[in-house]
């Protein structure tokens, strides 16, 4: 049985990105630590059973994207707008629901962008794709093409997950506001922060590992 997976691609993407994790997780402790402040001073949480109610009624327990059904090993939380320095989002009610993870892994592209051109937001920009503004090779309209082969029924499945999405973000309309209007001040500082931790990261490395006395010359082949 063949499978349809990069080994070579995964392993190149995981020897090169452990510095990058370490300054990603701190920027996410940054931002999970901005929206406890504003969760407590809104005096409403994600963790409520009031709030799960409201996802629920909302989306049922779908895909608040595709529409899947959800099964315990392949759903995520989702962040409509992600927690990472390019978008800026937060743990806070209107922002958060579940998602299946191939949704949830899709929408990274967009999530990761410096600048989004399709939509202002991460999860408006993945329900952009549409295949009317990419070009042929754009990985997320392939995957909407996947999920539905017809376009007519494609275009109206992403038009009704967007206003699936804004039906249940508008009762959640002061931490949305209070969010969009901290996010240039939260973005400057994330990546400021991300640099910094990439920079200590580079330097204390270099110089712990520098103080080791392994005999690295051992290692050198003679074959």
């Amino acid at each position: 049985m063949h499978l349809n997976f990069d080994s070579a691609g995964a392993l190149r993407k995981a020897t090169g990105r452990a510095k990058s994790d370490v300054a990603n997780k701190l920027v996410s402790m940054f931002l999970h630590e901005i929206s406890r402040r504003a969760c407590a001073a809104g005096g409403s949480v994600v963790s409520d059973s009031q709030y799960s109610s409201i996802v629920v009624k909302v989306f049922g327990h779908q895909c608040l994207y595709c529409s899947r059904d959800l099964e315990p090993d392949r759903a995520a939380v989702e962040h409509l707008d992600g927690m990472n320095r390019f978008r800026a989002g937060l743990h806070l009610p209107g922002n958060v629901a579940v998602s299946c993870r191939r949704c949830n892994s899709e929408k990274r592209r967009d999530d990761q962008r410096p600048r989004l051109v399709l939509a202002l937001s991460g999860w408006e920009s993945f329900l952009s794709h549409n295949g009317s503004r990419c070009d042929e090779k754009c990985k997320t309209c392939a995957y909407w093409v996947s999920i539905w082969p017809d376009l007519s029924t494609r275009t109206q499945e992403l038009v009704d997950a967007g206003d699936r999405i804004r039906s249940f973000r508008s009762p959640f309309a002061r931490f949305i506001r209070w969010s969009d209007a901290a996010r240039p001040a939260i973005q400057l500082r994330a990546e400021g922060l991300y640099r910094e931790c990439q920079n200590f990261a580079t330097i204390e490395i270099e110089k712990l590992t520098s103080e080791l006395s392994f005999d690295f010359a051992s290692l050198t082949s003679t074959e």
